[in-house]
């Protein structure tokens, strides 16, 4: 165990629809439990920044999960990625290309493992609405025009391809993560 780092955690499938709540002051309360400090989470959905000793990242989320799961009464998967992960995301803008309008969603999926899914890239769904730009270090980067389809569609193809282990946020979230993480 080295010095603090800090991290944030991504979980899937809380508080969507009324199912699978999870109070946030419970959630961070129950990380303070593990032993994380600084424990902040951002919107109602699952993202979590705290800092551990702990370097191993498939640790933490093992830990965490498990923790959840019984605390809670239901499976919760937890994707982790390091602050400097985050940061570089953000300051190598993978979006800056794209023209937004009020129907071009961007989003990040972050895989627990690594994949050996071969799409050549850039993908395009049939109906054109949906894109992934690339695939680097467990994320897909995507692009919906909902004008065309809606996300849950999107997401069904996501699945479909690397798996039910992924959680997808919006890019708008990750520049919110990002300036907790400064």
């Amino acid at each position: 165990m080295g010095a603090n780092q800090k991290y944030a955690a991504f979980l899937k499938g809380i508080n969507v629809g009324g199912h699978h709540k999870v109070p946030m002051a419970d959630l961070q309360l129950e990380l303070r439990k593990l032993g994380f400090h600084n424990v902040v989470t951002l919107l109602n959905s699952g993202n979590i920044i705290f800092d551990s000793s702990v370097e191993s990242i498939s640790e933490l989320e093992n830990t965490i999960a498990g923790h959840l799961e019984k605390t809670f009464g239901f499976s919760i998967p937890t994707i982790i990625r390091s602050t400097e992960f985050i940061c570089e995301l953000l300051d190598n803008n993978p979006f800056k290309d794209i023209t937004i309008t009020k129907d071009i969603r961007l989003y990040l999926s972050f895989l627990r493992n690594d994949t050996d899914v071969q799409l050549e890239l850039p993908w395009k769904s049939s109906d054109g609405a949906f894109e992934i730009l690339e695939v680097r270090d467990k994320t897909i980067i995507s692009v919906l025009n909902v004008s065309i389809s809606q996300t849950p569609k999107a997401m069904a193809d996501l699945e479909k391809s690397y798996g039910k282990d992924i959680t997808t946020r919006n890019w708008k979230t990750i520049e919110r993560i990002g300036k907790k993480l400064t």
